[in-house]
């Protein structure tokens, strides 16, 4: 069937009246804050616990505007007779948002959830070379990252938390295990079986018997 003429115009002005009748809202900003969805791209956190300077961030970023600098250290063995260990020391981490198109790469691409959204969006400047924020300002604004939503109910348990949980169980199972092994009774051993008077006696040589007819004479 073809399309009726003017109806495309008809259903323009229908939606321009229904939105010139609708009430006006207007945020009171900045005097009220505007509430956010909770996944708002605002700016990235950095947990820097969990940074191991693996540098994944920085390579897999488009705009290149991840700097990060590091030294190694040597870490005595835990052990006596131990071979030393070297681990990396993050000494710089800063974003440059002057640059950054907020696409998500280095928080998708890290593999230890060193790097968070933050709704935080109030960090514009009048210059554009202080919109490189080091690694102090990046943790300051990882205290503002919303926590995770709830699991869908019937969701699977992630595999994380289901390994530690069996991980968890057999440490108790084995903690219950100990005790009732030391409070068991020692095995003590039967004395051994002592022979008889009357068994003994027959199993003794008989004593020889002296004989009246014969003198004193032994038989």
């Amino acid at each position: 069937m073809p399309p009726i003429p003017g109806s495309g115009l008809a259903k323009g002005l229908a939606v321009t009246l229904r939105t010139m009748t609708r009430k006006t809202v207007t945020e009171q900003y900045p005097d009220a804050q505007p509430e956010l969805p909770p996944r708002t791209r605002g700016v990235i956190g950095l947990f820097e616990e969990n940074c191991t300077v693996c540098m994944l961030c920085a390579r897999e970023c488009p705009d290149w505007c991840i700097y990060i600098d590091s030294h190694k250290e040597t870490v005595p063995a835990a052990v006596e007779g131990g071979r030393e260990r070297s681990r990396n020391v993050l000494d710089r981490f800063a974003i440059d948002f002057s640059l950054c198109m907020y696409c998500g790469i280095c928080i998708e691409v890290c593999p230890f959830d060193a790097l968070f959204w933050s709704p935080e969006f109030e960090y514009a400047e009048t210059d554009i070379r202080e919109l490189t924020h080091e690694r102090d300002k990046l943790r300051e604004w990882m205290w503002t990252v919303p926590s995770p939503p709830a699991l869908d109910p019937a969701s699977e348990e992630p595999k994380e938390l289901a390994a530690a949980r069996k991980t968890a169980d057999k440490l108790a199972a084995a903690q219950t295990t100990e005790p009732a092994q030391t409070t068991e009774p020692a095995q003590t051993t039967e004395p051994a079986q002592t022979t008889e008077p009357a068994q003994a006696a027959e199993a003794a040589p008989a004593a020889p018997q002296e004989s009246p007819d014969n003198g004193g004479e032994t038989a």
